[in-house]
């Protein structure tokens, strides 16, 4: 059999394995990607975008594309409960952002923005950027059989469509291949959680709901008819392409058997949940899937390392799969680029476990809660199990009456829909990643105290291990953020009006260890203009001091003024937060 040889195999072609492959190609690392299937998505799937990827997609030089193919943000805000389409609507909440209440917390967040961008629709534009940037990606193209040893992988994979079997020898493996991984299996990564926990039918559908829809834009239409009451109700509506193309998902329970699913019964459900018989609907598809609650006890061993679906698996609420997938692959592909280039030691990629684990932990519970956290509307607009479809419209009759009673059930139901917000505008989970690991020097102050419940808000700061604060800048013409100085593959340097010496130091740290460091001066007339004090006002030190940050926009480590060896500062800084070993904290040549 013959053996090809490579320094980094992702197995897995979904947003995950996508981005580790389109990051690690521009780094200039030999790569291979394979997947047993023949293309990219093809069906939605995964579709929230926050603005963390958003992020992300901008540092590859992407955003545009995929925000030109996604529903923009601002037909994403109206989350919608009614009895049909055509029905009562019984609640409504303005989400991801949307609301006037919440729409400065976003904005002032983040350069992107959020957007609706099913996964059919995503995954072709990261397998673009990968393959510009010289990937090696191997569809049709199936994990068999892979082991480890000291100094690296050995999988065998087939070629689906001619059967003949290789093998690809590399130093390092990174299983991005979903809730049902080979990597992990083979290689006896364990979990902790519950699968099994609920099951799902999706149905990939058209019909054009515009008339029901283009006056309350949004994404999510949740259909609670009377009589229907397991668990979210009859069917919710999630928006592929306004306002034609759609996901109907509904919950199910496996011990009253397995529903029909067959296009004839599928066609019924989407016409009583739309409830006018006269829009045509055609569906596409149907899948079944389950809710799990499942992180892995470890997202490294040895050489191998787990992305995505393959480390945890979660319900859709939130919308946090497909981003934090995208994102745990922004955290590793720079410290594999790395320890790949001899620029930092191999104990650099024991962050990856010790960052993004505990991400994976509160994401995996935070989504699990928040599907819990839905019956309370089910309770608050009275429907219950068994109950006829005469029994759940007397319900709503009583809840919208001029009654005592009435305004206590309303009241209810206002709280039940406050609720979600923990699911719909949950700021502070999709953006507040604070890391604690070897790759983060702490300058040994406390975090600022959060102010605001640390689920719902954001909260930026440039202390060590949190992620670089957004905010405008003027460059000349150009109005630039701050995490435009950021990334490309690279650590980063930002300073104040008074901190010319890091700029110095800086140049000469890069040319010692063979890196790219770019330094900025940040600050009031500046040619990085904080023309609006925004920097100013977030950036915790003086202006004499240094943010380093990560190529992942993560603060490596701060200096609040300017010590007397500002060169020698950076330089145990890097050491520090590459793991260099002391055999290769020598000058580069």
């Amino acid at each position: 059999m013959r053996t090809i040889d490579t320094s980094v195999l992702v197995v897995g072609a979904g947003p995950a394995g996508l981005t580790a492959t389109a990051l690690l190609a521009r780094s200039g690392v030999p790569t291979i990607t394979v997947t047993k299937y023949e293309g990219t998505a093809n069906s939605p799937r995964a579709h929230i975008t926050n603005q963390r990827s958003g992020e992300v997609f901008r540092d590859l030089g992407i955003e545009d594309r995929v925000t030109a193919l996604a529903t923009p943000h601002h037909l994403m805000g109206n989350n919608v409960w009614a009895t049909s389409f055509t029905g009562q609507e019984l609640a409504r909440l303005m989400t991801w952002g949307a609301g006037t209440d919440r729409r400065a917390d976003y904005e002032n967040a983040s350069p992107s923005r959020m957007c609706n961008a099913p996964q059919h629709v995503l995954e072709p534009v990261i397998l673009d950027a990968a393959r510009e940037a010289g990937a090696d990606i191997r569809f049709s193209t199936e994990l068999i059989a892979i082991s480890q040893d000291e100094d690296g992988v050995l999988a065998t994979v087939r070629e689906r469509a001619t059967g003949s079997e290789y093998a690809i020898r590399a130093r390092y493996v990174i299983g991005a291949d979903g809730g049902r991984s080979t990597v992990a299996t083979e290689l006896g990564f364990a979990f902790d959680g519950e699968s099994g926990l609920g099951a799902a039918v999706n149905v990939w559908l058209e019909a054009d709901l515009t008339p029901y829809t283009a006056h309350r834009p949004g994404t999510l239409y949740w259909m609670c008819r009377p009589g229907n009451d397991y668990w979210v109700g009859s069917g919710t509506f999630i928006c592929v392409k306004p306002w034609t193309e759609w996901v109907m998902l509904f919950m199910y329970d496996p011990a009253d058997g397995e529903p029909d699913v067959s296009e004839e019964a599928m066609l019924a459900r989407a016409r009583t949940t739309i409830g006018d018989p006269s829009v045509d609907v055609r569906v596409k598809a149907v899948s079944r899937w389950e809710i799990n609650h499942l992180v892995a006890r470890e997202y490294r061993k040895g050489r191998a390392f787990l992305v995505g679906d393959a480390a945890h698996r979660h319900p859709p609420a939130n919308g946090l799969g497909s981003n934090t997938s995208v994102q745990d692959s922004y955290n590793l592909a720079w410290k594999l680029a790395a320890v790949v280039h001899g620029q930092a030691g191999p104990d650099l990629l024991d962050s990856y476990d010790q960052e993004r684990r505990p991400v994976g932990r509160q994401v995996v519970d935070r989504a699990m809660k928040s599907v819990t956290d839905m019956l309370p509307i089910s309770r608050a607009l009275g429907f219950g199990p068994g109950q006829s479809a005469e029994e759940g419209w007397a319900s709503l009759d009583e809840l919208f009456g001029d009654s005592d009673t009435g305004r206590r059930r309303r009241a209810e139901l206002d709280d039940a829909v406050e609720l979600q917000n923990h699911q719909f505008n949950c700021h502070g989970v999709e953006m507040g990643q604070r890391y604690d690991s070897g790759a983060v020097l702490d300058d040994g102050t406390p975090y600022p105290p959060y102010v605001r419940d640390p689920e719902l808000y954001y909260h930026p700061t440039t202390h060590p291990g949190a992620y670089l604060p957004h905010a405008w800048l003027q460059h000349g013409t150009e109005r630039l953020s701050t995490l435009d100085l950021a990334g490309n593959g690279t650590f980063s340097l930002i300073t104040g009006i008074g901190g010319a010496p890091w700029l110095e130091a800086a140049r000469s740290v890069a040319a010692e260890y063979g890196i790219d460091l770019p330094a900025y001066r940040v600050g009031a007339r500046t040619a990085h203009d904080d023309v609006l004090g925004e920097w100013a006002a977030r950036r915790e030190t003086d202006d004499r001091g240094c943010l380093l940050v990560r190529p992942d926009r993560h603060i490596a480590w701060r200096s609040h003024d300017l010590p007397d060896d500002p060169e020698q500062a950076l330089r145990t800084a890097l050491d520090h937060v590459l793991a260099r070993p002391a055999a290769v904290r020598r000058p580069a040549g």
